[in-house]
């Protein structure tokens, strides 16, 4: 059994022994499988020895199972355990790559209803909670005051909010003032609301690509960088999603092979680093650095460095 497939019956023996219930749909859903294949993983569940029943019309592992009690304690956080692990997490400075793959690791295994209540920081736990809340009901809400990211329009946004990225520093809401599916970041709400109106798009709910950057867009574009020690440490602690498409060529040699949203995140990264990196294979990518720096150099009055 491969990795994937590995991880996906974890993720599944925990739903099926958790406290709360979800329905076949709802798991398939979480697990970006089809509710044929949750049968075809309860069916080996069950072959392996695992007692499933059906407890008030949901699927779930009994607690005669085979090593029910082991798996359930290795899997399940009691919430005093989950408190002392939150405290243990956040005190971990916020730029330290140990801390992001902590954080990770336990969203590949626990819901946003569950990690809400244990990870979140403080000043956004409400936040979170109401957020949460209209998730759970499929009710709209209003983010009170949202600031767009030039700060200059704030006002009410009412949308339809659907999922958390995995840090929980964004949530995806379907905009119902634009028609379509957006990014909104909880640091920039001045609170929420719960609307007393039910869903009418969740047709149309999608969470979009979000690239390494943290840019998101339908469009996507490929770049290669190479990068020299100190900015592929920066990348990677700053960036921690962009570990998995980084390559070390040796021990001052590393490539980034990826697809951005736009420019503008990656062109902040390289412009603030631009003499530890080389733009490889992407004249678009030199053209939009190149516009930078002259807009940049005629507003200082400055000569361009010759090596962009």
């Amino acid at each position: 059994m491969d990795q994937p497939k590995i991880e996906r019956s974890l993720r599944l023996i925990k739903m099926l022994t958790a406290n709360h219930s979800l329905t076949v749909d709802e798991m398939a859903e979480r697990l970006s499988i089809s509710p044929r294949t949750v049968y075809r993983y309860i069916d080996t569940f069950r072959q392996a020895g695992f007692v499933v029943k059906k407890v008030n019309g949901f699927i779930k592992l009994d607690k005669s199972s085979p090593y029910f009690k082991e798996i359930s304690e290795l899997i399940h956080f009691t919430e005093e355990e989950a408190y002392i692990l939150k405290s243990a997490i956040e005190s971990i400075d916020d730029n330290n790559l140990l801390k992001q793959n902590l954080k990770k690791k336990l969203y590949t295994v626990y819901d946003y209803k569950i990690l809400a209540e244990t990870i979140v920081d403080g000043k956004n736990s409400r936040i979170v909670k109401l957020l949460v809340k209209g998730m759970e009901n499929k009710q709209r809400v209003v983010l009170k005051k949202y600031s767009s990211s030039h700060g200059v329009d704030i006002r009410d946004r009412e949308v339809e909010a659907f999922a958390f990225t995995t840090n929980y520093e964004q949530v995806w809401c379907y905009c119902l003032e634009d028609n379509q599916n957006k990014l909104f970041r909880l640091t920039r709400m001045g609170g929420v609301a719960l609307v007393d109106e039910p869903w009418r798009y969740e047709a149309r709910h999608k969470e979009g690509y979000m690239d390494v950057f943290r840019m998101h867009s339908d469009k996507k574009i490929r770049i290669r960088l190479k990068l020299g020690l100190a900015s592929a440490n920066l990348l990677k602690e700053e960036f921690p999603l962009a570990n998995r498409e980084l390559v070390k060529v040796d021990d001052n040699e590393w490539l980034l092979d990826t697809e951005v949203c736009s420019f503008e995140g990656v062109g902040r990264f390289v412009l603030g680093l631009y003499e530890d990196i080389e733009v490889v294979d992407s004249p678009e990518f030199k053209a939009f650095l190149a516009d930078r720096i002259e807009k940049v150099s005629s507003e200082l009055k400055v000569e361009v460095p010759s090596n962009i």
